[in-house]
């Protein structure tokens, strides 16, 4: 059963998501027959491979807050993935264009390495807790390389255009199901989850969709049974 994951390498929800999946499928009874697959969404596909200046007064800007209610904002986000187990550090994140990014992930998936995941969860590391830069070609290969991915193919990849369209068609999918915000899952395409909800909701889903995937068969009758009202008690 695929559970598909439309999500960005800069989007705080989407690592809280991936721990509460994780936690999920720690307590699913099939998990090792779950294939995760992230797909690609960019928060900002207009921005620059490096943007510069202070996270806190680029999110005031964003929502039309003050400085001070973007940095309170961070500080619940930072408390928030904290009980997750993440340590996040807005003020070192180097956000940047993350077109390279998804489509490394997207290599890493056709690969057969079976790396994927592990990509996703270096992206999150660097860009959230090291304040590495996301979208620096450069940064994007030796990270990938750190998972175990072939560096000289990851180098080729972003140099060119391999997997431009394998990402572009996964934000078309996005767009034609209704995607407005991330993360966004979709379990054995038919049952969608918006939003990091809670390992229990997510857990839910996941039971629900195996059952239809995979409904009790019934031996023929045959044998004798009571039915409400029907049997001598």
């Amino acid at each position: 059963m695929q559970v598909e994951i439309y999500s960005d390498v800069v989007c705080p929800w989407c690592a809280v998501g991936k721990r509460r999946l994780e936690l999920a499928l720690g307590q699913f009874e099939h998990a090792d027959e779950i294939d995760v697959i992230w797909r690609a969404y960019e928060l900002d596909p207009d921005a620059p491979p490096l943007r510069e200046g202070d996270y806190a007064e680029r999110l005031a800007r964003k929502y039309g807050m003050s400085r001070e209610q973007a940095v309170a904002a961070n500080e619940r986000m930072t408390a928030m993935a904290a009980a997750e187990g993440l340590d996040f550090h807005f003020e070192e994140a180097r956000p940047g264009n993350t077109f390279d990014a998804h489509r490394l992930l997207h290599y890493a998936r056709v690969s057969g390495s079976g790396l994927q995941d592990a990509l996703k969860e270096r992206f999150f590391l660097a860009y959230f807790t090291e304040g590495q830069p996301i979208g620096d070609p450069e940064t994007l290969v030796r990270l990938a390389a750190e998972v175990g991915l072939d560096p000289g193919e990851c180098a080729d990849v972003v140099a060119g255009v391999r997997y431009a369209a394998e990402v572009r068609a996964d934000e078309r999918a996005a767009m034609e199901i209704g995607v407005t915000g991330v993360p966004f899952f979709v379990v054995d395409e038919r049952f969608g989850i918006p939003g990091a909800q809670d390992a229990s909701a997510i857990l839910g889903v996941l039971r629900r969709a195996w059952a239809k995937a995979h409904p009790l068969e019934l031996e023929p009758s045959g044998g004798g049974s009571c039915e409400i009202d029907r049997c001598p008690s």
